[in-house]
């Protein structure tokens, strides 16, 4: 495979791009749990947040539900055991023995997106941590102040508790929420209330079409339900043309009326009924291009959402058994081609398009809280109960595969009089 596509790639046949993408969904698609590598950690409880940092792909950060939160550096292993079982222990630790540390556990641990020297952790004391020189190790801890009516605004448009919360991909101002009442709302950091609701109810069957020249210069952000371009291509999709009927044409009218005043900007929970999913929306993650959503529940069901339109794009995956009474961390390839998803004690591999089940992850002795995908490693990191992080490589090294390829090539040069 891969002699072909280096072959390919010489004679021009393969794009640059696509060769590329064809070796990391190769090396995806052989993840296994690493024999080289292993995490030594720290936690006295489960293992509840992982990310790796979004600048340097160098310093995985977790946090647990003892309160404490570690960093551990994936490039540079602390041991190595045996000879080559690369071992990595914490180089930075904050537990309830610091004096400003968390006392109630981590729900989510994130590093701040254009600077690894500052994470934010979630919990009840509602602390950040400020890194100055996280070469030596050296920790201040920095307070932030809160305002207390936009607390009190944010829990009068949250009733009901939010379980997961994701930034967007494509602007630094939105951040969607998933609740304990299905709902999943966009907001605006800018501005007061929530901008957007998906409803279920509001399909489109798979990807969307190409965006015409008419759809790029509009600007959908803001827009209170999905663009005419998008809505009508959903309706050609499913069956629905201009000669419908008339009675059918005045639901629709109506029923979009209807969606147009619940979506208005600012509009209370209270007074919003639309929901994702049949439970609580306990996991979110958007897709690296920024494009679609992935959302998991209590009702055990993983949907993916198109962004642009807020359409429920209907990819059926497979049967699988979620936590209910948690919040769970969504990975997804580079790609976007695969999802994972922990499914209990394991960890299951969905087709992103398809929704078939493509490979099942077990390692874990107790319930698998959270997963991260390495994009530059190419590596899955796991945690759960058992307050270990799995790590899951690629069962064969890009070196490994390149040096097997050369053995390949000179043996096919030789001849009978070569040394």
């Amino acid at each position: 495979m891969w002699l072909e596509e280096v072959r390919g790639r010489e004679r021009g046949e393969l794009r640059a791009r696509q060769f590329e993408a064809n070796s990391r969904a190769r090396r995806a698609a052989s993840l296994a749990l690493s024999n080289r590598k292993e995490f030594a950690t720290p936690h006295h409880g489960a293992v509840n947040s992982l990310q790796v940092d979004l600048t340097e792909g160098r310093y995985l950060l977790s946090g647990a539900s003892d309160g404490s939160a570690a960093v551990f550096d994936v490039w540079n292993a602390t041991e190595y055991e045996a000879g080559f079982i690369a071992k990595h222990r914490n180089i930075l630790l904050v537990d309830k023995q610091h004096q400003n540390g968390h006392r109630f556990a981590v729900s989510a641990a994130v590093w701040y997106p254009v600077d690894t020297g500052l994470f934010v952790t979630a919990s009840f004391d509602q602390l950040s941590w400020n890194l100055r020189c996280l070469e030596k190790c050296t920790l201040q801890p920095c307070l932030q102040s809160h305002n207390a009516h936009a607390h009190r605004y944010w829990d009068r448009r949250c009733s009901d508790g939010i379980m997961s919360l994701e930034w967007s991909a494509s602007s630094e101002w939105i951040l969607m929420s998933g609740g304990c009442d299905g709902a999943i709302r966009f907001w605006d950091i800018r501005r007061a209330g929530c901008f957007r609701v998906l409803d279920q109810s509001w399909s489109q069957l798979g990807k969307r079409p190409p965006l015409v020249k008419s759809a790029v210069e509009n600007d959908h952000t803001d827009s209170l339900g999905p663009s005419p371009s998008t809505r009508n291509s959903a309706q050609k999709r499913a069956g629905i043309s201009k000669k419908s009927s008339p009675a059918l044409c005045k639901i629709q009218n109506l029923t979009h009326g209807q969606m147009q005043q619940r979506l208005h900007p600012g509009l209370s929970s209270s007074q919003n009924r639309a929901t994702a999913h049949y439970g609580a929306v306990t996991g979110l993650r958007t897709t690296t291009d920024g494009m679609y959503l992935l959302s998991s529940g209590s009702d055990s069901r993983l949907k993916l959402w198109d962004i642009d339109s807020g359409c429920n794009t209907l990819v059926n995956f497979e049967a699988m058994r979620l936590q209910t009474g948690k919040p769970l961390q969504l990975a997804v390839t580079e790609d976007p081609s695969l999802v994972f998803v922990p499914c209990m004690a394991s960890i299951k591999a969905y087709n992103l398009w398809s929704g078939t089940t493509f490979q099942t992850f077990r390692g874990h002795y107790e319930l698998v809280n959270c997963c991260y995908y390495s994009e530059r490693d190419q590596e899955l990191y796991t945690g759960g109960n058992d307050r270990q992080i799995l790590v899951w490589s690629p069962s064969t090294p890009a070196f490994t595969e390149m040096e097997d390829d050369d053995k390949t090539l000179s043996g096919a040069d030789e001849d009978n009089w070569s040394d």
